[in-house]
């Protein structure tokens, strides 16, 4: 089921893996941060799915979800709640303002992915199922479920470091990557990266998407900023 997901999430480094992790299932994503910021993006998008963090500034993700419900043209949009509060009563009350289901910190974004299909599914929004989960980018595959790297078709064997740079890569090619950007995608795999270590990961990732590593053409160096994939065939 492809769809558009709009997720209000104030936690930025969640809020990323969220978006990458519907960008890999081949959905589209808008990220807020507030619940100001979601209840305008909803009104303006119109999202087959909100996924709502219940601690939001501003307006919480109960008050998010209440008004929501209470307008007309949004009333019908499914709301996936996401919160660290597991308390009996806060489950009740987001569920009785309407939220479709609910998830407690922490998951893994396979099982958040598997909910939202769900979701989806039985609301009867998004589109046609693909046959092929993924990202593609360039002649490369990455199946995040699988956890499977494919370059022109033969398996490539990548650390969880260098898988993850990859994904977040795939999923937008021909954007500029800063070190410091590519530096956030390795948290939770690589604490003791630092800036510098992005171009190991890279170097490493050369040696094994590229025909010759030496004159890339695949993973570029963008002088002065960063590095990009290439969505074209080389």
């Amino acid at each position: 089921m492809c769809a558009h997901v709009l997720v209000a999430e104030d936690d930025e480094m969640q809020a990323e893996l969220i978006r990458r992790s519907l960008l890999a299932e081949g959905h589209t994503a808008t990220v807020v941060h507030d619940g100001s910021a979601a209840l305008d993006a909803a009104h303006r998008l119109r999202p087959d799915l909100v996924v709502l963090d219940l601690m939001l500034p501003v307006i919480d993700g109960f008050g998010v979800c209440r008004v929501l419900r209470g307008a007309r043209e949004n009333a019908e949009i499914p709301v996936l709640m996401l919160t660290a509060r597991s308390a009996e009563d806060d489950v009740l009350l987001g569920l009785e303002l309407g939220a479709d289901d609910y998830m407690t910190k922490p998951y893994s974004p396979r099982e958040l992915m598997a909910r939202i299909r769900t979701v989806l599914r039985r609301s009867g929004r998004g589109v046609a199922v693909r046959e092929e989960p993924g990202v593609r980018a360039g002649g490369i595959r990455i199946d995040p479920v699988r956890h499977e790297v494919r370059c022109d078709g033969e398996r490539v064997e990548c650390t969880p470091a260098e898988f993850q740079i990859l994904l977040a890569m795939a999923a937008e090619p021909d954007r500029v990557f800063s070190r410091r950007q590519l530096l956030q995608c390795t948290r939770g795999f690589d604490r003791s990266s630092t800036e510098r270590a992005v171009d190991v990961h890279i170097m490493n990732l050369r040696r094994k998407i590229e025909a010759d590593p030496r004159r890339p053409v695949r993973l570029v160096t963008v002088f002065g900023v960063g590095y990009k994939l290439s969505g074209g065939r080389p």
